[in-house]
């Protein structure tokens, strides 16, 4: 049906306050569209007085003027059974109930009578919840039901004077988030519409130039959709006006845990007013559904109870560009016609090197105090992090572009003498909460150790594994550009170690380094030419071992040795014959060695 015309035939609508405006356009589209319709108005004025049959039977002459079906009904919503009866009495069923009856008594909070209160909110919260829950047993009953509550931009924002409205109108998001969860099983989806239309609630409010172009016509094709088989959107705002639709969302920040331990059951004024700007900081604010917003409590209430307060969190957006700027400070270049798909966005087969997604460990760790952390364990100020060993495992597909969330926690630190080893974990997801991929650092601090701690790693840390007792099955080589350091840097890793000569000399090295990660990925890539025809999606892991550091313009030598699917690998610098890489392996889903 995709791209032919958006029909209703079979499909029986209830619309409320159907009489005008909104509700009479809803009725002459699908009524068009081959829908059977009960126009239900109770032909009142607009601030609920009075009543009427006239509203509802001229749109009912209407629709059948032009060849349609429908049926008019003068009952008030506060009798919604009523009107659903209507729905059954003539046409047997009701697939589409749109809640659109409304009235204004507009007053200041201190003017608002009861009645005031009362009528608006009987109208249109309550109104909404009996045609609902009367609909709602015949749509559970044929496994079928399109539901739309009408909302306001006076709900969402408030509105002076209108107290009333604005209750009732937000009141209505509460009363269809509940709806589409409790529909949702049974194919009973309900949304929201936020209209800003012309009509007599609204006229003389609205200035002229804007009461002309806020047409009821441009917004009842949206509705309307909302109301189709297709449509499977559930629990969702849409906001429609002049010709115009956008959906809204409601967000929730970071936050942050205002207590150190499941044990700590009181929390001070003091020390809420100390964390407030981070309780009320948005820079990283998130849509939720219910469902991922108790799930994010629960996640908080789980590191409390298992001690994990240390776990972090770092946002990490990403994109081609960022893609193919790691690609080339690892050494992919156009003159290898494998390595285009990494370096060309438009490429049938654009893909990230796995590699890359170290990075975002890369970034969340710079944001960790690991001296704050060995405070406690160590009074030696340290004088240089160094990298250790990485670990890196693909969980899931990798995406082209995104925004990640990287958690990141110590898991161990061993006493090295001569400094502290800190191993410190990371997870990385998506947007929608996929967990892509894990990685395992491990630092080497000078300067923090003899603080009496353990030698030897727990059982948590993943470990190197020696090569065979054997000549290598194949061996690459890679001469590194004299500007190979100041090009990956722009990756993320922006150490002064690896570009300033001072800071190098002030540090111990002649020169500055190459980063241990780009000659990770040198490697990598060796691998993966030899051993997966240079395709991404064979690769599953990687643990190496940093034992030397490389100096831009020297040449690397890659040994390899197959063991299953299981790839050691060892890497030297061709010239000095040191070693770089060691106890190294990569892990790979498939195998597809090039001769």
């Amino acid at each position: 049906m995709s791209g032919g015309e958006l029909r209703f035939d079979g499909r029986v609508a209830v619309i409320t306050g159907a009489g005008a405006g909104l509700g009479r356009e809803y009725a002459l589209l699908l009524a068009s569209r081959g829908a059977k319709v009960v126009v239900n108005d109770l032909g009142g004025g607009v601030k609920g007085e009075g009543s009427s049959q006239r509203s509802a039977d001229i749109v009912v002459a209407e629709i059948k003027a032009l060849g349609g079906v429908s049926v008019p009904d003068y009952n008030s919503v506060i009798d919604g059974s009523k009107i659903i009866e209507t729905a059954i009495n003539n046409f047997g069923r009701v697939d589409i109930l749109i809640n659109n009856a409304g009235i204004l008594r507009d007053r200041s909070i201190v003017k608002m009578t009861e009645e005031d209160w009362k009528l608006v909110q009987d109208v249109h919260l309550k109104g909404s919840f009996k045609c609902t829950q009367a609909a709602f047993p015949y749509m559970r009953k044929q496994n079928y039901g399109r539901i739309i509550m009408t909302s306001s931009t006076s709900g969402i924002f408030g509105n002076f004077g209108q107290t009333n409205y604005a209750a009732a109108k937000m009141g209505l998001v509460g009363l269809a988030n509940t709806v589409a969860i409790e529909g949702q099983k049974y194919n009973i989806l309900c949304n929201v519409i936020i209209p800003t239309a012309a009509s007599r609630m609204t006229e003389g409010i609205l200035s002229d130039l804007l009461f002309k172009e806020l047409k009821p016509q441009l917004i009842a094709p949206v509705v309307v959709f909302m109301c189709h088989e297709t449509y499977t959107e559930n629990g969702s705002y849409i906001q429609s006006a002049a010709g115009w639709a956008t959906k809204w969302h409601m967000v929730t920040g970071k936050g942050t845990i205002l207590r150190s331990s499941i044990e700590q059951q009181n929390i001070t004024p003091e020390h809420v007013k100390m964390e407030w700007a981070k309780v009320i900081d948005m820079s990283e604010a998130k849509h939720l559904n219910h469902t991922q917003s108790t799930g994010k409590l629960v996640n908080v209430l789980e590191k409390l109870q298992n001690n994990n307060i240390d776990v972090q969190e770092d946002t990490f957006k990403f994109g081609a560009k960022d893609l193919i700027l790691y690609a080339l400070g690892i050494g992919a270049s156009v003159k290898n016609s494998n390595d285009l798909k990494f370096l060309y966005e438009n490429h049938s087969e654009f893909a990230p090197i796995p590699t890359f997604f170290i990075s975002p460990c890369l970034i969340a760790v710079t944001k960790l105090n690991i001296a704050e952390k060995l405070s406690m364990i160590s009074k030696t100020h340290y004088k240089m992090r160094l990298h250790g060993e990485q670990y890196l495992e693909i969980c899931d597909n990798l995406p082209t572009s995104g925004t990640l969330t990287t958690t990141c926690k110590i898991i161990d630190v061993m006493d090295k003498s001569s400094g502290a080893v800190v191993v410190l974990d990371f997870e990385t997801f998506d947007e929608n909460s996929r967990l892509l991929v894990k990685n395992q650092m491990s630092s080497f601090i000078l300067g923090a150790g003899n603080f009496g701690g353990k030698r030897h790693a727990g059982t948590g840390v993943t470990m190197t594994a020696n090569p065979p007792n054997r000549l290598p099955d194949s061996s690459m080589q890679y001469k590194i550009s004299d500007d190979q350091a100041a090009v990956y840097r722009l990756s993320g890793d922006l150490n002064p170690l690896h570009i300033d000569p001072k800071f190098a000399a002030d540090n111990g090295f002649k020169q500055p380094i190459l980063h241990g990660l780009s000659t990770l990925g040198f490697s990598v890539r060796a691998v993966l030419a030899k051993y997966a025809n240079n395709n991404p999606t064979f690769f599953k892991a990687v643990k190496v071992r940093f034992s030397a550091p490389v100096i831009p313009g020297q040449t690397l030598k890659v040994d390899m040795w197959k063991e299953g699917r299981r790839i050691h690998f060892h890497t030297s610098v061709l010239e000095t014959g040191a070693n770089v890489i060691t106890g190294a392996y990569v892990d790979l889903k498939n195998i597809e060695a090039k001769m």
